[in-house]
Order: structure tokens, then C-alpha cells, then sequence
């Protein structure tokens, strides 16, 4: 089977984690900070927080965004499930923009208009916007940076697709143009620390709180606390979570870091490769690089044309699959799951949405993926296809 994602690890990375083993400290060590300066580094930010998933690292930033009760916040359809479950999370509401039908990203177009109307009509704006970037390629931040400055939301990036990739000349995860960044260590993204998450962000009170929100709540620090008992002595804030990255999961990511810029190259690489061997067919392509979006291509998803048989896509799939290639589908709407269903959304609300996932599939890309694997990927999809199913 080709999987449409997997980890690369060296022996370097398995060195590392056997080092931090042999240790003295396989949690709250001092790898897990160096592992923070190092991503703050390369993503020219000046804080950064790890945690034990993006998941984990999405809740707590929109609470240190003090998201809570009352508050709502707007994210894309075609995300993963976890981007709108860390809103409701925090007590909060969500609600949806519709995405662009050539990027996949936010419609900037459509969070205007909506801000716009929900402002004619005296309707709560959103506390916080959440863009996805999707498949590893930026949003339009600088726009939706202006918006925010008009409107007066925050605004928090998630790249969990993301890291390795630029916008406008700048990695992603510098936050230029947002409060927060969070990216994903899941092993089959560009990097990987096992599960793991991490916050970028240029605001030291807001690291501060993501500090103190992955670890229970609790401050060992002397200033901060209402009375000092002794060097053993700490306290507990407000209600925090157990959070935290362990040092092997650090150290694993320090060693992959150093590879970051190799993981995106190749997968660039195989992507334009993708490009040259699928020009012309009927299949439409993604958005291609350009100087001012740099994706770090974590997927490489076509569709198929506008008006294909409501069934196409499944054969596609079943016979790809069949075929022994990993092919997948990167998301169902969150508004079509029976959770967000019964919370009344509407999928007419979202055409562009219902677009893209009729239509789309994801086609492997690793950075272990052999020329002669692509080929076969390539060779399997432009064959012609039938109707008949293979359950």
C-alpha cells in the first residue's frame, strides 16, 4: 500500500530520544525548551509553547484569547473536526465562512460580507477567526489582518498543515499578521514528534498564559504568587490542563527540525511532479506556488471537474484503493457531521464547500515517496474508469 502520508525518521532522531531515555528527565526537562527556541527561531517568532497535540494547543490559545461562554468564533467547513470541537471546548459558539473555490483556504470575500452583515443587523462578531491553512498553503492574512483591525477580532492561525511553508516572503509562524500560530506534530504532517503541537505567537502575556494553561494552571514562579512557602511551593491559578510535551517527543522534534527545509523541498519537488504528469487531464489541480504563497505542501489534493457523476468519486477512491494507493479525503465539512448537524447549520450556506468535497481527493505525498510510486499513482488515476464498485 502507498499511504497518502508517512513519517520519515533517522537514525539521528531514534539517537535522540534514546539519549533523553538514558537521561534524567523524560518529562519537564531542559530539551523540551530548546525544542521552543528552535521552532521560535525558524519561524522568525518570538514565544513559542509546545504541547501534546494540536488539539490541545488550539483550546488553550483560544483561551488565552479569553474565548469562553457567549463568545464566537469563525472558522472554514473543510478543516478537521478538532479546528471547531476546541470553540465549543471553551464554551463558546461557532460558525462557518465559506472557502475559496481555487485555494480551499477562507473566502476573503465572504468573511467580509459576513462581518459586514452581521454588523447591519446588530449580530454578535466573532471574538476570535480561525483561518485553516489548508493543505500547508497561507491564507490571505494581511486581509484578514485589515478586517480584524476593523472589525476587532483576534485572530489565530491554524497551520497545522503548515509548518515549513512562507507568506508574502515570511514563514508561516512568524504571526505578522495574527495573535497566535499552532502547527502539528501528527506523524503524517511535514514533521513529527509522534502526536505533539506547538504556539507561536509574539505576545509574551499570551505565552505566559499558554505556559501556565498547559500545566494545570499551576506558576512556580515566586513573583506571581499570592505567598512563598519555600523552593518547593506552587500554586494553582486558574483551572489548567495537563498539557504538556514530554522531552522525548522534544527531542524527536529538535532532531527533525534540522530537516524541515529537506521535508518541504522534496515534497515540492514531487508535487510539481504531480503538476507536469497530470497537465491536461481531466482532473483539476491545485493552486501552484507563487512568491507570495510558498505551501510547505502537506497534501496534494485534486478534483474532479465541475458536473462529474455523484458517484465518480467513490469508484475513483474504491478502485485506487483497491489498486493498493493510499488515496483519502481531506475533510468532510464539520457542518455535515450528526454533532454540528443538530446545531442547525445548513449545507446551502456553504456552496463552495459542498464543491470541493464532492469533488476532491488527496493523492499520496511523503517524503519517502519513490519517483516509480508516483508513476504508479499517476498511471492508476489516468486509467479509464468504470462504474462497478468493489463491495
Amino acid at each position: 500500500m502507498i499511504p497518502y502520508g508517512k513519517q520519515n525518521i533517522s537514525r539521528e532522531d531514534v539517537d535522540a530520544v534514546v539519549r533523553v531515555l538514558q537521561s534524567d528527565f523524560i518529562t519537564q526537562g531542559p530539551v523540551l525548551p530548546r525544542f521552543e527556541a528552535a521552532i521560535a527561531h525558524h519561524c522568525g517568532a518570538v514565544h513559542c509553547v509546545a504541547v501534546n497535540n494540536a488539539t490541545s494547543a488550539l483550546h488553550i490559545s483560544l483561551l488565552s484569547l479569553g474565548v469562553g461562554p457567549g463568545d464566537r468564533v469563525w472558522t472554514v467547513p473543510i478543516t478537521f473536526v478538532a479546528t471547531a470541537n476546541a470553540v465549543l471546548h471553551c464554551g463558546a459558539d461557532v460558525d462557518f465562512v465559506d472557502i475559496c473555490p481555487d485555494t480551499f483556504n477562507m473566502d476573503i470575500g465572504g468573511l467580509e460580507r459576513k462581518l459586514a452583515q452581521a454588523r447591519a443587523d446588530g449580530a454578535p462578531l466573532p471574538k476570535v477567526v480561525v483561518p485553516v491553512h489548508l493543505t500547508g498553503r497561507s491564507c490571505e492574512m494581511a486581509a484578514i489582518a485589515d478586517l480584524s483591525g476593523e472589525y476587532g477580532f483576534r485572530v489565530l492561525e491554524d497551520a497545522s498543515h503548515a509548518i515549513g511553508g512562507h507568506y508574502d516572503g515570511t514563514p508561516i509562524g512568524a504571526c505578522a499578521h495574527s495573535d497566535l500560530c499552532v502547527f502539528s506534530f501528527h506523524p503524517v504532517k511535514i514533521m513529527t514528534t509522534g502526536e505533539g503541537g506547538a504556539i507561536t505567537t509574539n505576545d509574551p502575556g499570551l505565552a505566559r498564559k499558554l505556559s501556565v494553561l498547559r500545566s494545570h494552571g499551576i506558576t512556580r514562579d515566586p513573583q506571581e504568587m499570592e505567598r512563598h512557602d519555600g523552593p518547593w511551593h506552587y500554586e494553582q491559578h486558574c483551572l489548567g490542563y495537563n498539557y504538556r510535551m514530554t522531552e522525548m517527543q522534544a527531542a524527536l522534534g529538535l532532531s527533525q527540525l534540522t530537516r524541515l527545509d529537506r521535508f518541504v523541498a522534496q515534497r515540492r519537488r514531487l508535487a510539481g511532479r504531480y503538476d507536469v504528469r497530470l497537465e491536461g487531464s481531466r482532473y483539476l489541480l491545485p493552486s501552484p506556488d507563487t512568491p507570495a504563497f510558498g505551501s510547505s505542501w502537506h497534501l496534494y489534493v485534486v478534483r474532479l471537474p465541475q458536473g462529474s457523476p455523484p458517484l465518480e468519486r467513490l469508484h475513483l477512491v474504491e478502485k485506487l484503493r483497491s489498486g493498493g494507493i493510499g488515496v483519502n479525503v481531506h475533510y468532510i465539512p464539520v457542518y455535515r457531521h450528526p454533532h454540528y448537524r443538530r446545531m442547525g447549520f445548513s449545507a446551502a450556506d456553504f456552496p463552495a464547500s459542498e464543491s470541493y468535497y464532492d469533488r476532491a481527493v488527496s493523492l499520496p505525498l511523503f517524503y519517502d515517496m519513490t519517483e516509480r510510486q508516483q508513476d504508479e499513482v499517476v498511471a492508476c488515476l489516468l486509467e479509464p474508469q468504470g462504474f462497478q464498485t468493489i463491495f
